[in-house]
């Protein structure tokens, strides 16, 4: 963002700041998930999106479940068993999108797409194994604010296909907000939970623009 993240906080407390980046530098505001959600999409590309979001986040453990191992903020150990077990069904989702879908399309620049999702993965997986204090545990919260959005291009998909959309079982924003508030405990805490947020919000992003360069791609053959 560029608003200071200081000032941000002080105005806001973390709970305001992590939201504030999730809806700037989100899913929300990224042009292709409302691109996928019209009823216009192209099929070749909404199954191209649901490939791509389960090479990011389809496998376990994920992001969350390294958060939960690496425990360098035991205070939030419970919120994240919760989070944990909401997106191992959005896992099982996602697998059930991925069958209904059948192949990805073939898209030019395939092996380097496959090898810039690796990259990002790694990224996540280095962020939630992170020792800072309050670094995995904003980039969790952030990953689950952020999933609400994701899950709107998701579920055009999965009607698209024949596939019920699943209810959402990831904890609701107050739930968030209500731990988020017990976890700032000093300023270096929030600047930590705020960067964990941010470089996830980063990772989404930069997907997301994968998926609308590889549609491109595809419709200029």
């Amino acid at each position: 963002m560029a608003q200071d993240l200081t000032t941000l906080a002080r105005c806001q407390g973390n709970w305001g700041l992590i939201a504030a980046l999730a809806d700037a530098d989100g899913t929300s505001r990224h042009p292709m998930p409302t691109r996928l959600a019209a009823r216009d999409a192209a099929v070749r590309d909404l199954s191209d999106a649901i490939h791509a979001w389960c090479w990011l986040h389809g496998r376990q453990p994920g992001l969350i479940e390294y958060a939960i191992q690496t425990n360098a903020q035991p205070l939030a150990q419970e919120w994240l068993i919760e989070a944990a077990a909401g997106f191992a069904a959005e896992r099982s989702y996602l697998a059930r999108l991925v069958a209904a879908a059948g192949h990805q399309p073939s898209t030019p620049g395939q092996a380097e797409s496959e090898a810039a999702v690796l990259g990002q993965r790694h990224a996540l997986d280095m962020l939630a194994q992170s020792e800072r204090t309050g670094c995995a545990t904003g980039a969790a919260i952030a990953l689950v604010i952020d999933w609400a959005a994701i899950r709107v291009p998701l579920d055009a998909a999965a009607r698209r296909f024949g596939v019920e959309p699943a209810p959402f079982p990831l904890p609701l924003d107050s739930e968030i907000e209500t731990v988020v508030l017990s976890l700032g405990q000093s300023p270096a805490i929030e600047r930590a939970m705020a960067f964990g947020a941010q470089q996830l919000l980063a990772q989404h992003r930069g997907l997301w623009t994968l998926i609308e360069a590889r549609a491109s791609a595809r419709d200029a053959l």
